[in-house]
C-alpha cells in the first residue's frame, strides 16, 4: 500500500479540530499530524483527563482519519533558545511563566517530556519538533568564532535534550527534529553533529526538503545519509532564485510573499523541489511512514492549495518494487 497521506495542522490552528477534520478528509487526506497548539492536541489535558485521547480518536475516526505523529515545535524551540519577547507569543502561558529565560527553558523541557508521555498515551510513536539553539545567532562567523564556541552550543543541546530523550525512551516514542534554520541542526553537517551530541537512539529527524533546498544543501543526499534516522517526512515545497536581486538567502528581514525574496515556500508541486527524487530515495532507504503535507504558500488560498497538494503527493507516491524488473528475463532451469 502507498504511504499514509496526512496534513500537518500547525498552519490550521485557527480552526477547531471539529471543523478541520471533515475539511481535511474532503481535501483528500488519510490522516492528520496534530499540532500541540490551537485546540488540536493539548498535552496537559491529555495527561490529566483519561477520556481526552479517546475523544480525539473518536472525532478523527468519524471522518476516517488516522494519526501517526503529533508535533510540538513551538515549545521545543524554547528548550535551547536565548529567550526573548517572540517566544512569549508561541509558548503556552504555563511554559512562559514569569518570562525568566532559564525558567522558560526548564519549563519547556518539562513540557517536551510530557509531550512524549501524552503521545504514548495517545498511541502515537513519533513527536516532531524543534530544539532551539544557543548558537544559531553565530551562523555567520564574525566576530571570529572558534570551533570551541560552537562545540559549547552542541554540548548545551546535549545537556538539555538528553534528559528529555530519556523520557522518550521510557515511553518508547521517537523525537524527530525538523532540520531547519534556527535549530541545532540546519544542514547535513550540523545534523551529523547533532546526532553525535545527542547520542540517543530516540533522536532522529522529521525530513523536510524545503528547509534544505534553498540553502543549496543536497536534500536527496540527506535521505540517503540519514535514512535509518528519518522518523517522519514533511512534504513541503520551496522555490529559490526568483527574487529581484535585493534579497539573498538570509531573507533581508522581509516577510514571506515579498516579491524581492530570493526564496519562498510554495504549495507542494509549485516550487523547485524534485519530489520524484525524494520519493525514490525514501523508497531506497525503506521509509514506510506517512507523507505529511505542511502547507505554506503566501500566494495561495490554503484550502485550494492543500487539496491540490494532496492530489499531487498521492499521484507521485508509489510502492517500491517487490522484485527486480529484469527477474522475468531469467530462463527457468
Amino acid at each position: 500500500m502507498p504511504r499514509p497521506l496526512t496534513l500537518f495542522t500547525g498552519q490550521w490552528a485557527d480552526l477547531p479540530l471539529e471543523e478541520l477534520a471533515p475539511l481535511a478528509r474532503e481535501m483528500g487526506y488519510d490522516g492528520l499530524e496534530l499540532a500541540c497548539w490551537g485546540d488540536h492536541f493539548d498535552v496537559r489535558v491529555a495527561l490529566e483527563d483519561d477520556g481526552y485521547v479517546e475523544r480525539r480518536r473518536e472525532l478523527l475516526a468519524r471522518h476516517g482519519l488516522s494519526v501517526h505523529a503529533i508535533s510540538n515545535h513551538l515549545v521545543g524551540q524554547a528548550v535551547c533558545d536565548p529567550i526573548d519577547e517572540r517566544h512569549r507569543e508561541i509558548v503556552p502561558a504555563h511554559v512562559w511563566g514569569d518570562g525568566d529565560p532559564e525558567g522558560v527553558r526548564q519549563r519547556a523541557a518539562r513540557e517536551m517530556m510530557n509531550t512524549a508521555r501524552a503521545a504514548a498515551k495517545f498511541g502515537v510513536g513519533v513527536v516532531n519538533g524543534f530544539t532551539g539553539s544557543s548558537i544559531w545567532h553565530s551562523l555567520y562567523a564574525f566576530p571570529p568564532t572558534p570551533q570551541a564556541y560552537w562545540e559549547r552550543g552542541f554540548q548545551d543541546f546535549a545537556d538539555r535534550w538528553r534528559p528529555i530523550l530519556d523520557v522518550f525512551g521510557e515511553v518508547e516514542v521517537n523525537f524527530a527534529l525538523e532540520v531547519h534554520p534556527t535549530e541545532i541542526a540546519f544542514d547535513l553537517a550540523t545534523a551529523r553533529r547533532a546526532l553525535e551530541a545527542a547520542a540517543h537512539p530516540r533522536f532522529g529527524f522529521n525530513y523536510d526538503p524545503s528547509h534544505l533546498a534553498y540553502q543549496g544543501v543536497d536534500y536527496v543526499k540527506f535521505i540517503r545519509d540519514f535514512g535509518d534516522r528519518i522518523f517522519h517526512v514533511h512534504m513541503k515545497d520551496v522555490w529559490w532564485g526568483h527574487g529581484n536581486g535585493d534579497v539573498g538567502v538570509f531573507g533581508g528581514h522581509t516577510s514571506f510573499g515579498d516579491a524581492r525574496r530570493f526564496w519562498d515556500f510554495r504549495s507542494v508541486g509549485r516550487g523547485d523541489v524534485q519530489f520524484e527524487e525524494v520519493i525514490a530515495a525514501l523508497n531506497d532507504v525503506g521509509y514506510a511512514g506517512p507523507l505529511s503535507v505542511e502547507w505554506e504558500d503566501a500566494r495561495m488560498d490554503r484550502v485550494r492549495g492543500a487539496a491540490e497538494s494532496a492530489a499531487f503527493v498521492r499521484r507521485l507516491d508509489f510502492e517500491p518494487a517487490a522484485a527486480a524488473f529484469d527477474a522475468a528475463f531469467a530462463r527457468e532451469r
